[in-house]
């Protein structure tokens, strides 16, 4: 069974969400909106967005972050029936014409995490570019492989049954640690993975919740704990790739 839908963490984004929804709608995918404890202005657009057909809404009392917001969101596809879950940045710095290819990729290769390989163009952050290149050596260190080729693109299918297995048994990042944590620990259970290219696009007006000190310090952190965590494992993520 391919069944799949939307995952998207919402946290201040009313001004570029209801843009998104249309457009994931457009491809035929129902929408998850996770509400990260936003504003009451943010509150209220996602409350109309979900008096539409195909979207669904879970709100979070307390911030929770980007991983906390995405993985309440991909439980709760899970519990409304969904097989799999695309998981979409609110803020419209995806290329949603790219939905249906992710899709077919992910309906062809069911059991397969479809990851986003980024296109960037001239409005990304030169700090955040440049920084990236130091988190692929880290991944590709803490993963025993050069499969990760970038472990950062928020924008991915993840076949819900491995997914959920490995987040209720694993200490995984909530915050901007989320997306290459999830990837490196799918990665030591030897998770197929490939690799789509896709535009990004960083809006001018785009409101970002990246905090350039602390988001880099729980980065750092979790790399740290990725290292150790894969010294440990070595012996079971070897023995894993060899059976395979």
């Amino acid at each position: 069974m391919h069944n799949p839908c939307a995952v998207i963490p919402v946290y201040n984004h009313e001004t570029a969400i209801c843009a998104v929804v249309q457009a994931l709608l457009a491809n035929g995918l129902p929408c998850v909106l996770v509400d990260d404890a936003s504003s009451p202005g943010c509150a209220a657009v996602l409350e109309q967005l979900a008096d539409g057909e195909q979207v669904h809404l879970i709100r979070l009392a307390v911030n929770q972050g980007k991983g906390g917001a995405v993985m309440t969101g991909l439980r709760e596809a899970s519990r409304l029936g969904f097989s799999h879950a695309l998981q979409v940045d609110a803020d419209g710095q995806h290329d949603l014409g790219d939905v249906k290819a992710f899709i077919e990729q992910s309906r062809a290769h069911p059991d397969a995490v479809i990851c986003g390989y980024p296109q960037y163009d001239a409005s990304v952050p030169k700090g955040r570019l440049y920084a990236r290149y130091l988190t692929h050596v880290m991944v590709w260190i803490n993963s025993l492989s050069l499969q990760i080729r970038d472990s950062m693109c928020g924008f991915r299918v993840y076949p819900l049954p491995p997914t959920l297995a490995l987040i209720d048994s694993a200490n995984i990042g909530k915050r901007m640690d989320f997306d290459s944590d999830i990837l490196v620990r799918l990665a030591w259970r030897n998770q197929p993975m490939r690799w789509l290219h896709t535009r990004v696009h960083y809006p001018q007006d785009g409101v970002s919740h990246f905090r350039l000190f602390h988001d880099n310090v729980l980065i750092s952190s979790m790399h740290t704990r990725l290292f150790f965590g894969m010294l440990v494992r070595s012996p079971l993520i070897l023995w894993r790739r060899w059976r395979a």
